[in-house]
């Protein structure tokens, strides 16, 4: 006994918390988070990777020539 007003405070403070949505400034939040506005943005993550075609032109053989003679 005695729990319910405090649940239903606890359940005030919840939906005040879900519902609530104060004005944002993201690009104050960038730079407090030190991000580098240079590199905003999406980015290939496989722009630093080797480029292989070389490879592949030389190695990449049609193993079905082989059978046909």
């Amino acid at each position: 006994m005695g729990r319910g007003r405090a649940k239903a405070k606890q359940i005030k403070v919840a939906r005040k918390l879900k519902y609530y949505s104060p004005d944002t400034d993201l690009n104050r939040l960038q730079q407090e988070l030190g991000a580098d506005a240079s590199k905003s943005g999406p980015s290939d993550p496989y722009d630093d990777e080797p480029d292989y075609s070389d490879y592949a032109d030389k190695y990449n053989v049609d193993d079905d020539d082989e059978y046909e003679n």
